[in-house]
């Protein structure tokens, strides 16, 4: 697990509260998705400023919010999030392979 400490710090505080009703993967992937856009709100209307310093706390606590959810929804499909993110990462690095994709932000299949 990625750290079990904090997902059983989130399992409790849902349990607690009897809201593992309501955590099914749909729901789990539309929370998670509406956070990241409460994330991207922050930036609204930021013009040049692409880090919104003044947002900062508001940019942690939403970011707070996807990372739970996802956590969630890794646990609501049986995922080990450690797992799938270090898989990624190597499916990743096959596609951006560093001597084509170092200093680029072309796609994998533009390299």
């Amino acid at each position: 697990m990625l750290n079990e400490e904090v997902e059983s710090m989130i399992r409790t505080f849902t349990k607690e509260r009897d809201w593992d009703q309501f955590h099914n993967p749909k729901d789990l992937a539309i929370s998670v998705s509406l956070e990241a856009a409460e994330l991207l709100e922050t930036f609204q209307w930021s013009g040049s400023d692409t880090e919104v310093t003044g947002k900062r706390e508001a940019m942690k606590e939403e970011l707070a919010d996807v990372l739970i959810y996802s956590l969630m929804m890794a646990d609501a499909i049986g995922a080990d999030a450690k797992a799938i993110i270090l898989e990624k990462l190597k499916k990743n690095a096959a596609k951006y392979p560093v001597e084509k994709a170092y200093g680029s932000s072309k796609k994998y299949d533009e390299l």
